[in-house]
């Protein structure tokens, strides 16, 4: 789906936090499904195991809308409430081979705490002896990225728009101390009216409340996320924090009213860590003052310094005159009208995403020494 690279070195395994987490507002819903959402996500019981065996069961497997080097994403319908969703499915032999056991556990975990209306919702997990899955919203509008290569630059409105949504998907995830630290164009989805959902975290991260954590200012050192984005500090390997999200917001804004990311204007991955890290920034005339004075502060090098950082934190974002004709409870409300409206006629629609080899079920089956590490999945 993606047509950036990613870089990754390690990921620290997210906390781990059991929650509730309800069925769609806009769908119909039975008893069972009510229950079976309900459920904690950790010490899985063998009744909850085979609750969600039934619900897997219950989904017919219509098309495959992602891929990546170790899973894949399919649009699933339920039989008994005709409910679409999107079925993210990992091969488990592939995944430990990968070394993404960690990434996959910390996605599950992550998600398993999180509502929001910008953020992509988790229903539940399950495990075979071949696959592990996640039982997810379905959006059908398709990835930012490829409107934004269809359209080439956004403008000030549009921009303004999305970076607003996100804004508030960031303030969310740092209230709860998560790191999303891979926001790229490929990971914005738009669901059927338009409206954003964050979706891939694998590579998020939630701190953890020690001594330790506390005196490096609740800082971690892992390195992960893709080139184009990536802050000075992940880069260095010092020690990153919510400043880092900050940085990608400005790298979004700067390639929506752009075309181009500021620190790959060739197209050249090689070069990025060297103009990073050197900040050296090509203004582009498409970029008006208030958004460059707006970025300027994002992509500022020190992250103790960038805007957000602060003991003030999202706050800081949202009183900048960038947003000053912005209402942000109609944002949170999904008051906007979105600048773009997917051509979707129904739920199910994959019309906006590519077309893929459905040659997945062949997959190898698991050792159980593999089985062993997804034992509550």
């Amino acid at each position: 789906m993606t047509s950036r690279s990613s870089f990754q070195i390690h990921s620290l395994r997210a906390s781990s936090r059991a929650a509730e987490s309800p069925p769609l507002n806009n769908h119909k819903t039975t008893d069972s499904e009510t229950v079976l959402v309900a459920k904690k996500f950790s010490c899985v019981s063998l009744a909850e195991r085979e609750e969600r065996q039934q619900a897997l069961d219950r989904l017919e497997i219509l098309k495959t809308v992602g891929t990546g080097s170790y899973g894949r994403v399919v649009v699933v319908r339920d039989r008994e409430t005709s409910n679409y969703y999107a079925l993210k499915i990992f091969t488990i032999n592939h995944v430990v081979q990968s070394r993404q056991t960690e990434h996959v556990k910390s996605e599950k975990e992550i998600l398993s705490v999180i509502k929001h209306p910008f953020i992509i919702r988790l229903y539940w997990t399950h495990h075979s002896e071949q696959f592990l899955y996640m039982l997810l919203d379905y959006v059908p509008g398709g990835e930012l990225f490829s409107y934004m290569r269809k359209k080439g630059t956004f403008d000030i409105k549009s921009s303004l728009f999305y970076i607003s949504e996100i804004t508030l998907a960031f303030e969310y995830l740092h209230s709860l101390q998560i790191v999303y630290r891979d926001l790229k164009p490929e990971n914005i989805l738009l669901d059927g009216e338009g409206h954003v959902k964050l979706v891939d975290f694998g590579k998020g991260e939630k701190k953890a409340y020690n001594s330790f954590a506390k005196k490096i200012l609740n800082k971690t050192f892992t390195t992960c996320g893709t080139p184009d984005y990536l802050s000075p500090e992940l880069f260095k390997g010092t020690g990153h924090n919510k400043s880092t999200d900050w940085w990608s917001l400005g790298i979004l804004l700067f390639e929506m009213l752009s075309g181009v990311t500021p620190f790959n204007p060739n197209q050249n991955e090689s070069e990025i860590p060297t103009r990073v890290l050197a900040g050296r920034i090509t203004w582009p005339r498409t970029i008006d003052e208030t958004s460059k004075a707006f970025i300027k502060k994002l992509l500022i090098q020190n992250p103790d310094k960038r805007l957000g950082a602060g003991r003030n934190g999202s706050r800081e974002v949202k009183e900048q005159s960038f947003f000053a004709s912005v209402k942000w409870d109609d944002v949170c409300a999904r008051k906007l009208k979105p600048p773009i409206v997917p051509a979707v006629q129904h739920p199910g629609d994959t019309s906006c995403f590519d077309q893929y080899k459905e040659d997945w079920r062949s997959a190898p089956f698991a050792s159980d020494k593999e089985l062993e590490l997804f034992v509550d999945f």
